[in-house]
């Protein structure tokens, strides 16, 4: 895998700035020392892949923390954006996002799926965890979220990076939020970045009918950008709000900001 930090900073303001548009509110920026930071439980199971397709749900139980922080005081209901890390763990670039979603008045809540479960990483052995058991995790912050005094429940995106993209595409799936999803509210958006679209599964044209925003480095080695390209074009068949947009020379990971040059993870 090849990363690099071709993406600027104007990017990250811009692809926040689309976000904000999907879930439809303007809200001024607010003010850092008036933010509120909670660290809150997250209830959920732990499946394999075969338990989460067929809809069993007597995985082992976990209980996760997230990060929430909603940006400024008050009593008004805000919208919020979950986020849902990829194989190396919560780092500085979902931390990143996280500023960057509430400069603009999102609140976020950064979901660690990996430390409650005893997992530092999955680089080199996804075994550890199923990408599609983190989109319980998901539905789970999304239950509880929606429940937060601060938080429009009908006005909650969700937002993944490489396998936790799988959590935040794919549950847009209807046959999934069905099996998965709260009772009390549903995705409002669903992002994904270099998201691994290498499996198809059944009934997967049929989602929720939110809109659907996948970003890819077309130079991704490690997430190949052309099954993305057939499922966004199955999507759009099925009449779904979905838009794949593409950066030329990008590689996997690239907002990890952090990186100076390109790093190679041979065993991944």
């Amino acid at each position: 895998m090849n990363t690099d930090r071709s993406i600027s900073p104007l990017f990250l303001r811009s692809l926040a700035g689309a976000i904000m548009g999907a879930l439809l509110v303007s809200m001024p920026c607010p003010a850092y020392a008036q933010m509120r930071i909670e660290i809150r439980p997250v209830e959920t199971i732990t499946l394999s892949t075969q338990q989460f397709l067929t809809g069993d749900k007597n995985g082992k139980p976990a209980v996760l923390a997230g990060e929430l922080r909603i940006p400024k005081p008050g009593s008004d209901k805000l919208p919020a954006v979950i986020l849902v890390h990829g194989s190396g763990g919560a780092s500085a670039l979902h931390d990143r996002w996280v500023q960057e979603l509430n400069g603009i008045g999102i609140a976020t809540f950064l979901l660690d799926s990996f430390s409650g479960r005893g997992i530092v990483n999955t680089i080199n052995d996804q075994s550890q965890l199923d990408s599609l058991a983190m989109m319980v995790d998901a539905y789970r912050a999304l239950g509880s979220l929606a429940q937060h005094p601060r938080i429009d429940p009908n006005r909650i995106a969700v937002m993944g990076f490489s396998k936790g993209a799988v959590a935040a595409v794919y549950s847009s799936n209807e046959r999934f939020r069905k099996m998965y999803g709260p009772p009390n509210a549903e995705f409002a958006a669903h992002i994904g970045l270099y998201t691994p679209c290498n499996v198809t599964y059944r009934d997967d044209g049929k989602v929720t009918g939110r809109p659907i925003r996948l970003f890819h480095g077309i130079d991704d080695d490690w997430v190949s950008i052309e099954p993305c390209r057939a499922y966004v074009a199955r999507l759009k068949n099925s009449g779904a709000d979905a838009v794949l947009t593409e950066f030329p020379g990008a590689y996997h990971a690239f907002d990890a900001f952090y990186f100076k040059d390109a790093v190679k993870f041979p065993q991944a």
